[in-house]
């Protein structure tokens, strides 16, 4: 990842982290104003740990869990008191808190544990995923997610001289639909299979796509989105911008918890462009074995379609590994006008 750009998002986080706690501070200094009582019962609070500290430092080690646990006791009774006039009040338990934007790494961009190193926090990881690669499409997700989602956009009626189905395209989108909420909430499950979205445009490909980023992004997940031309054409530049940043951005591409590659098959191919992509593809079904990641590929090729472009070496990989959806139904951009 770019140093610099890294090094300039955590002089934002820290902007953020100070202004959080300020607000919090100053909360604390109007609450304490308006609820004198409060504040004495923090002051109890804060010179009974202070003095039951220094107590425990002077003790025989047999005399150390007897104070552990009077001082326990007497601060829970602090605490459930404060916890009554808070209700009394009618004041949150939380209101004192600082208000992260990120509750994770409470805004610092890193996240740790006594068992592992520090190491960048998915939302950081995400913001520089949205910097560099992320286009329009993954920026619309307020508006287009699961809540948003509009089955009378399509048809009712099953046309199987058109489309080759015994089901209406509002049914088939139904039963797309619900597969996305579950691929959702089975995505940590390594079962789980990848998805391929296939039909013509103006289907709702995108939208379904953005739908399932919206809720792994609000789970803490990573999303990289990219159209499939400007993907390989970003990697082949890379090539010759040097090892380091070619390196860099595929490592981006292979690792992210979902990749999204939009507009599979409108892209020209080459042989460099043919090799990335069956890296990408083949090193993200590995990587299965050792962390869950997902991808999500949107086309207008049907299954016979991909065979012909990509041939068996791409392919058979996404007939094996992939949930293929096939969208059909009238262009739903017309109707939205």
């Amino acid at each position: 990842m770019d140093n610099a750009l890294i090094h300039k998002l955590l002089i934002e986080y820290d902007y953020k982290r100070q202004k959080a706690l300020l607000e919090a501070e100053n909360r604390k200094i109007d609450l304490y104003n308006k609820y004198p009582d409060i504040q004495k019962l923090d002051s109890e609070i804060n010179t009974l740990s202070i003095s039951s500290v220094k107590n425990i430092l002077f003790v025989t080690p047999e005399k150390k869990d007897n104070e552990l646990k009077k001082l326990k006791d007497e601060t829970d009774k602090l605490l459930e008191k404060k916890k009554s006039l808070l209700k009394k009040y009618n004041i949150s338990s939380d209101y004192l808190k600082p208000k992260f934007e990120c509750s994770l790494c409470e805004d610092t961009g890193y996240i740790s544990d006594e068992k592992t190193a520090a190491s960048l926090c998915t939302c950081i990881k995400q913001r520089i995923f949205d910097i560099e690669y992320n286009k329009s499409n993954i920026g619309n997700i307020e508006k287009e997610n699961f809540d948003n989602f509009d089955f009378n956009l399509y048809s009712s009626s099953v046309n199987y001289d058109l489309y080759k189905s015994n089901t209406s395209p509002k049914d088939n989108m139904k039963i797309i639909y619900d597969y996305s909420k579950k691929f959702v909430e089975n995505f940590d499950n390594p079962e789980e299979k990848n998805i391929i979205f296939s039909g013509p445009t103006g289907l709702g490909k995108t939208f379904l796509s953005n739908c399932i980023a919206k809720e792994l992004l609000s789970k803490g997940k990573t999303v990289l989105y990219q159209t499939a031309p400007v993907m390989l054409d970003m990697l082949t530049a890379a090539h010759f911008d040097g090892n380091e940043k070619y390196k860099s951005t595929l490592d981006n591409i292979l690792n992210v918890d979902l990749l999204i590659i939009d507009d599979l098959g409108t892209e020209m191919m080459n042989s460099m462009k043919f090799a990335e992509l069956f890296t990408i593809i083949n090193t993200r079904l590995l990587n299965q074995n050792n962390k869950i990641t997902k991808t999500i590929i949107s086309t207008n090729l049907d299954l016979k379609s991909l065979f012909e472009v990509y041939q068996e070496r791409i392919a058979s990989r996404i007939v094996g590994n992939y949930n293929i959806f096939k969208f059909f139904g009238e262009d739903i951009r017309l109707k939205k006008k």
